[in-house]
C-alpha cells in the first residue's frame, strides 16, 4: 500500500506566539488554535493550509530565509486567486513584500511579510499559458 501525503505544516520561529497569531488572524485571516499559557506554541489553518508557530527563547535570533539565500521565502502557499487574496490582504493592512506579478514559468503571485521578517509567498497556477 501506497502512503499518502496529505498536508504539511511550515513552522515558523516567532517572538511572540500571542502577536504572531493575532497577525495571522486579522492580517491574512487564519484561524488560531494557541497552546500554553502564556502561549508558546499555535497551529494555523485556513481552509486545508495550515502553519505553525514556535517561540524561540528571548534571546535567540530569528534568520528569515531570505537573509540568508536571496529572494527565498520561507512558505510557498498555492491558491486559487492570488489577485483577490493579494485585493483582500491589502485591504486589511497586511505589510506585502512584493506586489501581485505573472512569472515568467505560469504563476501569478505576491509576498508578504510577517512580524519576525518571514517572506510568505502566495502563487496561483496560470492556464493557458503557451
Amino acid at each position: 500500500m501506497k502512503v499518502e501525503f496529505k498536508a504539511v505544516a511550515p513552522v515558523l520561529l516567532v517572538r511572540s506566539v500571542a502577536l504572531s497569531a493575532e497577525f495571522w488572524r486579522e492580517k491574512v485571516g487564519f484561524e488560531v488554535k494557541l497552546f500554553g499559557a502564556p502561549p508558546h506554541f499555535a497551529i494555523l489553518s485556513r481552509g486545508p493550509v495550515h502553519m505553525m508557530l514556535a517561540k524561540v527563547p528571548t534571546m535567540a535570533t530569528i534568520t528569515p530565509n531570505w537573509k540568508v539565500a536571496d529572494k527565498t521565502n520561507d512558505a510557498y502557499i498555492w491558491v486559487s486567486d492570488a489577485a483577490a487574496l493579494f485585493e483582500e490582504l491589502c485591504a486589511n493592512g497586511t505589510p506585502i513584500d512584493y506586489t501581485l506579478y505573472d512569472t515568467p514559468w505560469g504563476t501569478r503571485e505576491f509576498g508578504i511579510q510577517d512580524l519576525d521578517d518571514h517572506d510568505i509567498t502566495f502563487g496561483q497556477v496560470l492556464e493557458n499559458r503557451g
